[in-house]
């Protein structure tokens, strides 16, 4: 069974059939599911979501594009959410200087006060970073982050940046990239990085892996992904799952 590290099912993209699709993971082969916040009405929503379905577990955070109107206040609630049982991580949290809809001085400070919550309640951090390589691992490797667990999510820098991360104990999230044409360098990620060290995600609704590229994506479309990984580093599918899923458990605590 495959354990789904990182979507979003409190995406508007869902509201028509969230109910229905979340029925039918565990007959797709999906055992697990973390749902994660990347603003404060996506972390209500999320925390809504573990409530609901046994299945789903939470992130808590707010993504770097969401962080120019964050108050201490804000990081309250945040924090309250941290002691429930199905609440497993902080995320997801970072750099995006892609959208760079939020100054990066801005976005720095919430990542690093952000971490701060993941030290304080002991939960793992989900790691956004997009064209922002560089500082990110430099906040994190001056935060000592390597006295956090955690995942860098949707991975998509060099070998050299995962061997840095990976130094530091960090998984890397593998999602529907992968299976691109031009997904060239994430593919010599997977086949350099121990299977040991990867994560399955979608981050649905975005990222569908081919043949659906371009869709909505969810999570049991994850059978792609993991296939792909598989054929880079030459083992069984069921290897890829259940060493992912163990992975993710581990991580996770769950």
């Amino acid at each position: 069974m495959i354990f789904e590290t990182h979507a979003h099912y409190d995406d508007e993209a869902f509201d028509k059939d969230r109910e229905k699709l979340l029925e039918t993971m565990h007959s797709h082969g999906i055992e697990k599911i973390i749902n994660v916040g990347a603003s404060l009405k996506g972390v209500r929503d999320t925390v809504a979501l573990t409530e609901r379905y046994p299945f789903v577990y939470g992130a808590v955070g707010i993504h770097p594009d969401e962080v120019g109107s964050l108050t201490e206040e804000d990081m309250k609630e945040l924090r309250s959410y941290c002691d429930r049982e199905k609440i497993v991580a902080i995320g997801e949290i970072g750099l995006d200087y892609y959208w760079d809809k939020e100054n990066h001085e801005t976005q720095k400070k919430w990542f690093v006060r952000q971490m701060d919550l993941a030290k304080e309640t002991g939960l793992p951090i989900i790691v956004h970073s997009r064209d922002a390589a560089k500082d990110t691992l430099d906040i994190m490797k001056a935060e000592r982050a390597d006295h956090l667990r955690g995942v860098i999510h949707c991975y998509s820098y060099s070998k050299e940046h995962a061997r840095e991360y990976m130094n530091m104990g960090y998984y890397l999230g593998v999602g529907g990239v992968v299976t691109f044409k031009n997904g060239k360098r994430l593919k010599e990620v997977v086949e350099y990085a121990p299977l040991d060290y990867l994560l399955l995600e979608t981050d649905a609704p975005y990222l569908a892996p081919e043949p659906y590229r371009g869709k909505r994506n969810c999570s049991v479309y994850l059978t792609y992904v993991a296939q792909t990984i598989a054929q880079i580093k030459g083992v069984s599918y069921e290897t890829v799952v259940e060493t992912t899923r163990k992975n993710a458990e581990k991580l996770f605590k769950i």
